[in-house]
């Protein structure tokens, strides 16, 4: 069975800053015609910094829609153009301050798919060296230090609920569980 929607038309109903938001009206497999609320987002990345102890530096970050402080791994959105291997190097950097003499890329995540086009593709990286963090320009950050075992049983208790978190630091367990 198809079932694909065939987009018929498109209206912008909002520009911003990192987003747009558009109303579409498309075609059912079955001919029906249905509304789709469509947001346009750049993508990004994520990536889990690890070093040879198993102990992962995650930053905590006051996220504004949920009036709260999250435990997350270190992530950033994509510049236009940007490849995503540059951009986990270029935000590992900025938020950590560690570059990395190794980057595996663990996939892809639709963060929303119902409702967003966003895709974060999500790195491990090992082999740290440290160095100075450098923030952009209003954002506050705390970079903690925690072994993946902890990150792995915060995840399982739902203490960490960011959900590029939890997929970074599953597929991360996997593989560190897997180079042993």
């Amino acid at each position: 069975m198809d079932l694909s929607e065939k987009k018929i038309d498109s209206e912008l109903k909002y520009s911003g800053v990192i987003v747009n938001v558009t109303m579409d009206h498309a075609e059912l497999c079955d001919g029906s015609i249905v509304m789709r609320e469509v947001v346009e987002h750049p993508g990004g990345v994520t990536v889990l910094p690890v070093d040879d102890d198993g102990f992962c530096y995650c930053v905590g970050q006051f996220r504004y829609p949920f009036q709260k402080v999250m435990l997350e791994a270190p992530a950033g959105k994509l510049e236009k153009g940007e490849d995503h291997r540059t951009c986990a190097v270029r935000e590992l950097s900025e938020e950590t301050g560690f570059t990395a003499d190794k980057l595996t890329y663990l996939g892809p995540s639709c963060t929303s798919p119902g409702i967003s086009t966003e895709v974060l593709h999500i790195y491990l990286a090992q082999g740290l060296h440290a160095g100075k963090s450098h923030p952009d320009e209003g954002e506050f950050l705390s970079v903690e230090k925690r072994h993946i075992d902890e990150l792995v049983d915060m995840v399982m208790s739902g203490e960490i609920d960011d959900g590029k978190t939890i997929i970074a630091v599953l597929k991360a367990k996997r593989i560190l569980d897997s180079e042993k």
